[in-house]
């Protein structure tokens, strides 16, 4: 049992990082932008005391100092760091994206040195964005991505537009926090979480169908007849479900062999299409929402998933052992809690 800040705690994924914090018995300090968020995951705990769930405001994590009080809690030994910004509504990519990724990442790695001595593990989130060389495509067949590549974009490409603004946020935002670590010595390890798309259940106390995270908002587009037409590209052909991808973060904290290392985590590939017949085949109750049959679009390139980048997933296996949901209950258990919530 570990007494853990989890940062970013109104997230899709850090609320599911919860749920499986609470389930395995340590206590959590979870930090919030408001108070109105606090109140709405409490009430989602009523049976949990104060001593098991608390909270702590920050507002801004862009700014400087922002963790600073944040991380000063007697006996604090984990810090699961989730918050970042991610939407491609974005006006100034460097102040709206890359800024608030790098300086809340490296701020809250300052502030544990600096306030929260008994800290040894640090968990990040970071994401595929961080591996990907978008400029090969999906298409690069004979590159097998790993915990071992880097992006390699440039600060000069990152404001070209939004896309690679996200990519480069992630990418930068890794790359400060291994390299505080080899700098400045902490006596905390670090291990960092690379995920690709997510998909899986939205958290009912948290999401408004305007506020679904990015991979969910095509499935959502899916039921709501917005794809009727022509299935969108489906741009990155791998995933994860997020209840996986939560029990991978906690079992960062735990698994001692964890400390020091990068894992990238996908369950394996999908199509929009596939995802679309999933759905098809699951609740005929959407047919004359979803795209008909002989729609086009969203398929495999041409090879199927043979022309596609392999993917090495062996670590998050091995070390953490995790074992992965199956696309078809991922995508119907997400379905289930958008139609809990009005889709």
């Amino acid at each position: 049992m570990t007494k853990v800040l989890l940062t970013g705690g109104s997230g899709f994924i850090a609320a599911h990082i919860l749920d499986v914090l609470l389930e395995h018995g340590h206590s959590v300090v979870t930090t919030v932008r408001s108070e109105e968020k606090a109140n709405k995951i409490r009430e989602a705990y009523p049976k949990t005391p104060k001593e098991k769930l608390d909270f702590v405001i920050v507002k801004d994590i862009a700014q400087e100092g922002a963790f600073d009080e944040a991380v000063k809690i007697e006996g604090l030994e984990a810090v699961l760091h989730t918050a970042s910004p991610f939407h491609f509504n974005v006006t100034d990519t460097q102040k709206d994206l890359i800024d608030p990724a790098v300086i809340g990442t490296t701020g809250i790695l300052k502030a544990i040195k600096k306030n929260a001595p008994s800290v040894k593990r640090v968990v990040i989130t970071s994401s595929f964005a961080s591996i990907l060389t978008a400029s090969k495509g999906p298409s690069w067949s004979d590159h097998t991505y790993s915990e071992l590549d880097w992006n390699p974009i440039t600060i000069e490409e990152a404001v070209q537009n939004p896309a690679n603004g996200y990519r480069a946020s992630k990418t930068f935002a890794e790359k400060a926090a291994w390299n505080f670590v080899k700098t400045e010595k902490p006596n905390f390890t670090i291990s960092t979480i690379c995920p690709p798309l997510v998909f899986g259940p939205i958290v009912h106390y948290l999401n408004s169908l305007d506020a679904l995270n990015t991979s969910n908002q095509r499935v959502r587009n899916f039921i709501t007849g917005q794809a009727k037409k022509e299935i969108p590209d489906t741009g990155t052909f791998i995933w994860v479900d997020v209840r996986d991808l939560a029990l991978a973060h906690v079992k960062a904290i735990e698994v001692p062999q964890a400390a020091d290392k990068r894992f990238f985590i996908t369950a394996g590939y999908f199509s929009n299409k596939e995802v679309v017949e999933i759905i098809r085949k699951n609740f005929p109750e959407y047919e004359t929402e979803l795209p008909g049959k002989d729609v086009k679009g969203g398929d495999y390139p041409e090879g199927g998933q043979a022309g596609l980048y392999k993917y090495d997933n062996s670590r998050v296996k091995n070390v953490l052992g995790i074992e992965f949901t199956p696309l078809e209950k991922s995508i119907v258990d997400l379905v289930k809690s958008l139609k809990a919530v009005g889709a």
